[in-house]
């Protein structure tokens, strides 16, 4: 068995896939607000779950942030609490045995590029477009994430070929200007569109389709920010295929309006590569964490 966990801002949620990767079990909890209180949560969701399919497992887990190479502790982290602490090494005393813990856009790449809207493809990169941004790769089944533990990092990169109107950018919570997430994410947008403070993106593509030009201007900017974005990365990484997920994956245009706009960026006679929406929608990450164990 494997035991994947998705640990959010708001829900902790676990799943258990067999050799087979059907789905064997799958439950949610409230994420609690301490961190102790997080560790014997989850304690209790894989113990739980070991007990109902009466097998042990591998144990993955996908974070909105990332292990630091050098310290052992989370870094980066939009879910403050798990910021500075050992997550991996608290999760293997209270479960007694190991656990690999990565990034959850690495796990949404991990699924998708096993058995969803990436597979049968040699590199994936896949995109999270949500409260945050944030970016994987998997390259033959396995996570590029670098000696570092940034690949894939992409929320954090500045927007490419910046119009003056757009220099330096809106100010990020990581400290810089311009990161891509201050553009492309759900909040981003939405501040674009209706001023700071708003945060509310979902109806947006409603308000355009029922004629408000302000949110056809906006959601108009979005789609070239975000082909600018993916261009840069058809010229460093050239990925056989880019999957979107998160809530704004679900905006229909983008798979219609950006692959032309994208082309304009890439350095080459050709930009061959597919845009596609992730198959597993939210349950990528929980999936992906589950199988972080099958490279070995």
């Amino acid at each position: 068995m494997r035991y994947g966990i998705d640990l959010g801002g708001t829900k902790i949620e676990i799943a258990a896939l067999d050799r087979n990767g059907a789905v064997r079990l799958r439950r949610r909890v409230p994420t609690p607000p301490g961190y102790p209180d997080l560790i014997e949560a989850i304690a209790a969701l894989v113990h739980g779950a070991e007990r109902e399919t009466g097998k042990r497992g591998t144990i993955g887990v996908g974070i909105p942030g990332s292990l630091s190479p050098a310290t052992g502790l989370v870094r980066n982290a939009n879910s403050q609490e798990l910021n500075g602490h050992p997550l991996d090494k608290d999760l293997e005393a209270a479960l007694g045995q190991k656990v690999r813990v990565t990034n959850d856009a690495n796990c949404l790449a991990m699924s998708e590029a096993a058995d969803g809207a990436g597979s049968g493809h040699r590199t994936v990169f896949a995109v999270i477009l949500g409260t945050g941004v944030g970016g994987g790769i998997v390259s033959s089944g396995r996570i590029l994430d670098g000696p570092n533990g940034t690949g894939g990092e992409w929320g954090h990169t500045p927007l490419p070929w910046m119009m003056p109107a757009e220099f330096p950018g809106p100010r990020c919570w990581c400290g810089r200007h311009g990161c891509l997430e201050t553009y492309l994410s759900g909040p981003g947008l939405a501040a674009d569109c209706d001023g700071p403070g708003a945060r509310d993106a979902g109806r947006l593509p409603g308000r355009a389709a029922a004629g408000d030009a302000q949110a056809a201007a906006a959601l108009a900017r979005h789609t070239d920010r975000l082909a600018r974005a993916l261009g840069m990365i058809a010229n460093i990484l050239d990925p056989d295929v880019v999957v979107l997920g998160g809530g704004l994956s679900n905006m229909d245009h983008l798979y219609r309006d950006v692959p032309p706009i994208m082309a304009r960026h890439v350095f080459g006679d050709v930009a061959r590569t597919p845009i596609v929406r992730a198959r597993h929608g939210d349950s990528s990450g929980v999936f992906g964490a589950a199988r972080l164990w099958d490279a070995g």
